[in-house]
């Protein structure tokens, strides 16, 4: 229940506007041909900046105990080149946002949450999202 009122909360707070940043970035990416390595990742990551809460983001590697492409060495090039286009202004919007939400005692978990997609944005190769165990 407490997931669902945080996931509610954080959607009309917030959340929309940073998932929306994602999708954009997702959508540009998509329509280049250069940016389809990482189109799929900004909309996952969107879908998990509109729900963070009973979810978290954790690289595939240690999901499966095995590398692949985007936990590799590929996946370390592709993490510097997407800092360079779209990381660093998405983690921006995720940390302006967790500064706002920091002002209120109510708004100490969304701020963390912002804080923890921040990380996220800069460097997203690799990583998926699951459920929390």
């Amino acid at each position: 229940m407490f997931r669902f009122l945080f996931n509610l909360l954080w959607f009309v707070l917030g959340g929309l506007v940073m998932g929306l940043g994602w999708w954009l970035a997702g959508l540009l990416c998509a329509i280049s041909v250069v940016g389809l390595p990482w189109a799929r990742s900004c909309f996952v990551i969107g879908n998990f900046s509109f729900w963070p809460f009973g979810q978290e983001a954790i690289s595939r590697q240690a999901l499966t105990g095995r590398h692949d492409w985007g936990t590799g060495s590929l996946g370390t090039l592709g993490n510097v080149i997407w800092f360079l286009v779209a990381g660093l202004w998405l983690a921006i919007g995720h940390l302006t946002s967790a500064l706002a939400c920091f002002l209120t005692v109510v708004g100490i978990p969304f701020g963390l949450q912002h804080i923890k997609l921040a990380q996220i944005a800069l460097a997203p190769v690799g990583m998926t999202v699951v459920p929390k165990r």
